[in-house]
């Protein structure tokens, strides 16, 4: 007797789809005039912040100017020249094993290779930060990212990244969201709640 099982693999085998040449990637690709301007627009409308700033001083003007900062108590800060407050506790990545310790930290700023103008998206890696849980685990987000180091699109994206070696890596576009329950978009369900993005230089 044959199985339910076997009757649908087997209704499967004899549907023969005609093969279909793979399409070529020989062909102009989205850019845009401006794609800064246009990763800030994208950015902001997923419901993250593009700041532009000159260096590394306007920067810090332009972090503590943001609530979420003023407001932090426990930070990871793993880009250089950052100036916390006096009422900051600053947690070093490099010496957590764990990270389930970074479960609290209130603020994160990291460092970002690059970003896309297409879709608002910053690719990073573990590459200089050795808990990767804090891309997801901060309450609040910021990545720094070289204003020069902005495409147009994935396809100039993907042309950037390299898997010859095993590593960790992800494009993040804008902080947590869903609209799973009851389409009711809801910020910062299973994530960090803002997200800003310093494009410098």
């Amino acid at each position: 007797m044959t199985s339910p099982k076997q009757t649908i693999l087997s209704a499967i085998r004899q549907y023969q789809l005609a093969e279909a040449p793979l399409p070529s990637l020989d062909q102009e690709w989205i850019t845009f005039a401006d794609p800064r301007q246009q990763f800030s627009a994208v950015l902001e409308s997923v419901g993250g912040r593009a700041v532009f700033v000159p260096n590394l001083a306007a920067l810090n003007v332009e972090l503590s100017a943001i609530p979420a900062w003023k407001e932090a108590l426990k930070i990871v800060a793993a880009v250089d020249g950052i100036e916390s407050t006096s009422t900051q506790q600053q947690v070093d990545l490099q010496q957590i094993d764990d990270p389930h310790v970074t479960e609290d930290i209130d603020f994160a700023i990291l460092s970002g290779e690059f970003a896309v103008a297409e879709n608002g998206a910053v690719w990073i890696t573990d590459s200089s930060v050795n808990q990767r849980a804090i891309y997801f685990i901060t309450q609040h987000l910021a990545l720094v990212v070289r204003a020069d180091q902005v495409v147009h699109n994935m396809h100039e994206a993907y042309r950037r990244l390299s898997f010859d070696a095993a590593r960790f890596g992800a494009f993040i576009s804008g902080p947590s969201k869903t609209a799973d329950i009851e389409q009711s978009l809801v910020i910062g369900a299973h994530g960090p709640r803002s997200m800003t993005v310093f494009l410098v230089g």
